[in-house]
């Protein structure tokens, strides 16, 4: 009985972290989609920097990079922007496609 217990607690765990782990997917999407909505864009960036990549020893979003993200989009270089997102998602995801897992 406290086996079939544990199991389950076991189980949830792996959902929470699972969830979290596309939830910051696909932050990372929105953003990307977003690049004109600069408040939006540092809203979430700031939400990823609360999740901790394990890959890194980091947030997934560091305090530098999220200025880094938020000044190129100032200054309308989005190409630099999509770049340093598309960077922090490869560190996130340990150099794996988020969607394929490949």
């Amino acid at each position: 009985m406290a086996d079939d217990r544990d199991d389950e607690s076991g189980h949830r765990r792996r959902l929470k972290f699972r969830q979290r782990d596309d939830h910051a997917v696909e932050l990372f999407e929105e953003a990307r989609a977003r690049l004109d909505d600069t408040d939006r864009v540092n809203r979430i960036l700031l939400e990823l920097g609360k999740f901790y990549n394990p890959y890194v020893d980091a947030p997934i979003v560091d305090l530098a990079t999220r200025r880094r993200i938020l000044e190129a989009l100032a200054s309308g270089d989005r190409t630099t922007a999509l770049a340093l997102l598309d960077e922090r998602l490869t560190a996130y995801t340990g150099g794996t496609d988020p969607d394929t897992g490949d």
